[in-house]
């Protein structure tokens, strides 16, 4: 319906973004510094290479409850959602990475990627898309396929974000990363 709609109707655009809350920019803001100092070589400790999948999953899944939590179809939802998350988790967690672990200093060299940016924009632009629809269109929060895709599309990013950051855990636990450690 919204794709629709702007496709018809571009100056719709304007209107969409004038009932927008401002706090939405503000956090489309944050969000956007965020997914940009990914961007860039750094080195993180465990505690903060875990805020993000933590913080992203805790953002998709306010998504879900806030777009599903009255709706009939919730329970299905949520386990859509856990489901794609799990399968995704799996799919990412055993790949490689191109970062390092210090376990002398208990940090992690972590290359720049777009990545992240893109995920945390997917995120938003799920979760800003369909409050529109929703409020555009109450009744889609009884739909089964609109509420099953988006809570697997919010599964999906949960997914992804834990397995990369498995990934580097997996550089910690390993034992020549102990072994520096001690």
């Amino acid at each position: 319906m919204l794709i629709q709609l702007l496709s018809n109707h571009p100056e719709a655009v304007v209107q969409i973004v004038k009932q927008t809350p401002l706090w939405v920019g503000g956090l489309l803001a944050a969000l956007l510094a965020l997914g940009t100092s990914q961007l860039r070589y750094r080195t993180a400790s465990l505690v903060r290479i875990t805020v993000m999948p933590v913080a992203m999953t805790a953002f998709s899944l306010w998504g879900t409850f806030t777009a599903f939590g009255s709706s009939p179809m919730f329970t299905e939802v949520l386990i859509a959602w856990a489901a794609v998350a799990a399968v995704t988790l799996a799919l990412i967690a055993p790949g490689r990475t191109n970062a390092t672990y210090d376990g002398g200093t208990r940090t992690y060299a972590i290359p720049g990627s777009w990545v992240p940016l893109a995920l945390i924009l997917g995120i938003f632009m799920t979760k800003y898309v369909v409050g529109v629809e929703l409020a555009m269109q109450p009744q889609l929060a009884r739909d089964g396929q609109f509420t099953l895709v988006v809570g697997m599309l919010y599964g999906a990013f949960s997914g992804i974000f834990t397995g990369r950051a498995a990934r580097l855990w997996r550089l910690a636990a390993r034992p020549s990363a102990a072994a520096v450690a001690a």
